[in-house]
């Protein structure tokens, strides 16, 4: 019998564990030390952004730019209910309330149209997430951002690597954010980073990454001491982790060219299968294939995914979405029905493995799986 293939398995091996030891001989384990700045000067760079501050996640770096933005309570935060909840929470956490705006049925992505029809005179913030690293259409989103005062915040958790017109997404607004946790393709275990362009918020969030010290000052010969000198928490990352993170970032170019070649087969393989609608990225997008997600109709779904696990392939769904969840509904007072598109792409949702380790004959079964399971149903 054939092993098992499992939907996923983080990239990591010799070079990660070199990293790692020598992180640890060195003695290289405080938050935000020599490893951690080098670290974030490498991804700047990779990324053509001036400012990168890696975090203990993505929710932390969400929420670090958030309070250097000015987020306050009262304030509203347009963002999709197809997502994963560590927004909706960090938007909570900070006194604000989560609108949800429908998606695209194609790309899985904020629709400009469903977002324009939630605004309020209370809306500040824009939060389009990349889902799957396929790009938002920033073009119409930033055109409304613009239009009606909204600062445009980016969640590209799950899309380093992929661009949109040649640049990165998550560096196309005021601030983005990234995760690096074990699931992603870029991985710390856990992890985040906040950029941006703009300098005067960069100055702040610095002091806030500091647990609101002037300590990076202090470092760099600004001061003579260092003090508390505004808000902030311990939004710093350890040294270890981030040794972690620069070897993988050194085998980031070949980790993309494999899961693109991965996911170029499955297209090409699986076109015209009958009952399955494949992913297409959107034009001027190149995606990173962080997911390669497909459709199957909702009343068909679980018996296909069934199917697939029974042949040794781990396929699995996606997010329920945050408006029909019991806290949606109990702290929001959402109801299930208030966003077709996105209820309709949750329930029909099937996203397969896809990763660089994936041999040849892997991507063989899946493929042959999948057909074999969609022509049974």
């Amino acid at each position: 019998m054939n092993p098992r293939i499992p939907y996923h398995k983080p990239w990591v091996g010799e070079p990660e564990a070199r990293a790692l030891t020598q992180a640890l001989a060195d003695g290289n384990l405080v938050g935000n030390g020599k490893l951690s700045k080098e670290f974030q000067k490498r991804l700047a760079s990779y990324l053509g952004v001036r400012h990168a501050l890696f975090t203990p996640s993505c929710t932390a770096a969400f929420s670090l730019g958030m309070m250097g933005l000015g987020l306050k309570p009262g304030d509203e935060v347009v963002l999709p209910s197809f997502s994963f909840v560590s927004i909706a929470n960090a938007v909570i956490a900070l006194g604000a309330t989560p609108v949800f705006a429908d998606i695209e049925p194609v790309t899985f992505n904020l629709d400009p149209a469903a977002v324009e029809a939630v605004l309020t005179p209370r809306t500040r913030f824009l939060v389009p997430v990349h889902y799957a690293g396929m790009a938002c259409d920033l073009d119409r989103l930033s055109a409304l951002a613009a239009k009606r005062g909204l600062v445009l915040v980016e969640d590209a958790a799950q899309a380093l690597g992929a661009t949109w017109k040649g640049r990165h997404l998550g560096t196309l607004a005021r601030a983005g954010v990234y995760s690096f946790h074990a699931t992603k393709h870029f991985t710390t275990g856990e992890g985040g980073l906040l950029v941006t362009d703009d300098d005067a918020l960069a100055a702040k969030v610095e002091i806030m990454h500091e647990k609101g010290t002037n300590r990076a000052a202090f470092l760099r010969g600004e001061v003579d001491k260092y003090t508390w000198v505004s808000e902030g928490a311990s939004f710093v990352q350890s040294d270890l982790l981030a040794a972690l993170g620069m070897a993988q970032l050194e085998r980031l170019e070949e980790n993309l060219r494999l899961r693109r070649a991965l996911a170029a087969r499955f297209s090409k393989e699986l076109a015209g299968v009958k009952g399955l609608r494949l992913p297409v990225a959107p034009a001027g997008c190149e995606p990173n294939w962080h997911i390669y997600a497909c459709l199957v109709a909702p009343e068909r779904r679980d018996a296909f995914v069934k199917a697939v696990k029974d042949q040794g392939v781990d396929v699995t769904t996606h997010f329920e979405p945050l408006h029909s969840s019991p806290y949606g509904r109990e702290k929001l007072g959402l109801k299930a029905g208030a966003l077709p598109v996105t209820e309709r792409v949750a329930a029909s949702m099937v996203r397969l493995p896809l990763y660089p380790q994936l041999t040849g004959e892997e991507a063989g079964r899946i493929v042959s799986t999948v057909q074999s399971a969609a022509r049974a149903l």
